[in-house]
């Protein structure tokens, strides 16, 4: 239980670091999420065995179990304003799910000034920590003083989390994309673990006073309502970071894009230098290059690489295109290595200086819908472009016959 423990702690604290930029930004949203994260890191760290005994160490008996329950209730507080925030702040007559959600936060807030000093003189006062304890449920069960500590806490930590798990429930099967619809859910489901983990352990310590637990009993309880508990951790940052996860995932292809399309773009930007905004770098320095932004450098790339396919059709013959699909009919990837052979050959006679009285036809157009569409393409052309040899090039043009050279101007026959 420590290992996955110490993992949902660090799982956690990833996230809210992750998160951490938007504490800058004027975004109330971002900053509420953040929000979350922390407040749940921090929680969960005074949990950790280490980390718990550090603070109680600091010699005040069971302040680890004081810290962590103020970090889960402004973690309550943060869930609350970020439900708010995120659905229908603004409308005048929202729906009855954004109306509970409303009030629940407004309440919750309002009632902080009196909770937290309530919380503080129980738990200095009523609570006996003679000696310390190692789970407060556990071991001041059936006493009046931590029974009503306990309840203050867990009823923000149970109200935000039935709230919240209401809402986002609600608003799941109604999500726009798919990614959104699984990153609610799970935010629901995490929520209504929350909600279950305190109904079980303020029960079971107002159930005490009652029935005296047994040993038994107690550890099945501390054990299960620990283990609901961590998953509600760890299926609330799965889905808080399954958005922005996706979005890493798309700058991490864009990326990778760029880098496998680089040979190709420098040798169509160093025969053509024109056609490039910025002169080419190298592999090394444009992967770690933050400026423009990854979505405009691609589409600055491709655009590049269109213009100079455009413009080697004035370096070759008509005729080179219907031999390039002779050669490559047995190709795997036929259509992709035809332009590749294509770009090759006349790139090597633009090298030479040769020019075309008739520029050769169009290459055949694609279907593309977006720039990735379009990457994605040309990666498969440089693909085959990297493996093509300068004697299969000089074969090529050999077959399908060369351009005159051009001289100062004047047509030199070959």
């Amino acid at each position: 239980m420590s290992f996955f423990l110490l993992s949902v702690c660090l799982a956690m604290t990833a996230v809210a670091l992750w998160r951490l930029p938007a504490v800058r930004y004027g975004d109330p949203l971002r900053r509420a999420l953040w929000g979350c994260a922390a407040g749940f890191a921090v929680a969960l760290w005074s949990r950790f065995p280490p980390v718990e005994h550090g603070i109680d160490s600091l010699g005040v008996n069971d302040l680890s179990g004081l810290t962590k329950d103020f970090a889960a209730m402004a973690a309550s507080l943060a869930l609350l304003s970020y439900a708010v925030t995120s659905y229908g702040v603004s409308q005048d007559a929202p729906p009855r799910h954004i109306e509970i959600c409303r009030r629940v936060a407004h309440v919750s807030r309002r009632a902080t000034a009196v909770v937290i000093p309530l919380m503080l003189f129980l738990f200095f006062v009523a609570v006996d920590r003679s000696v310390p304890s190692r789970d407060l449920t556990a071991d001041h069960a059936g006493q009046w003083g931590a029974c009503l500590f306990a309840t203050c806490f867990y009823l923000y930590l149970g109200s935000s989390g039935a709230t919240c798990g209401y809402q986002w429930g609600h608003v799941s099967r109604r999500a726009d994309s798919a990614v959104l619809r699984i990153s609610l859910g799970l935010g629901a489901a995490a929520c209504w673990l929350f909600a279950a983990y305190s109904v079980i352990r303020v029960s079971f310590m107002w159930g005490a006073m009652i029935f005296p637990p047994s040993p038994g009993s107690t550890h099945l309880v501390v054990s299960l309502s620990n283990l609901l508990n961590m998953l509600g951790a760890l299926l609330f940052m799965c889905g808080a970071s399954l958005p922005t996860t996706g979005v890493a995932l798309e700058r991490w292809r864009t990326r990778r894009m760029l880098w496998c399309l680089h040979p190709l773009s420098r040798d169509l930007a160093h025969q053509f230098p024109d056609l490039s905004l910025q002169p080419p770098a190298s592999r090394l320095r444009e992967a770690v290059r933050h400026a423009p932004a990854l979505d405009i450098r691609l589409d600055r790339s491709i655009q590049a690489i269109g213009d100079a396919v455009e413009q080697l059709r004035h370096h070759v013959v008509p005729e080179l295109w219907p031999v390039i699909e002779q050669v490559t009919v047995e190709h795997p990837d036929q259509e992709a290595a035809a332009e590749a052979y294509w770009i090759a050959a006349a790139l090597c006679s633009a090298r030479e200086g040769r020019r075309s009285e008739l520029p050769a036809p169009a290459l055949p157009p694609k279907p593309y819908t977006d720039s990735i569409g379009e990457g994605r393409w040309l990666i498969r052309v440089q693909d085959v472009y990297a493996r093509i040899a300068p004697a299969a090039v000089d074969a090529l043009l050999d077959r399908a016959g060369r351009p005159p050279v051009v001289v100062h101007a004047q047509v030199v026959p070959v």
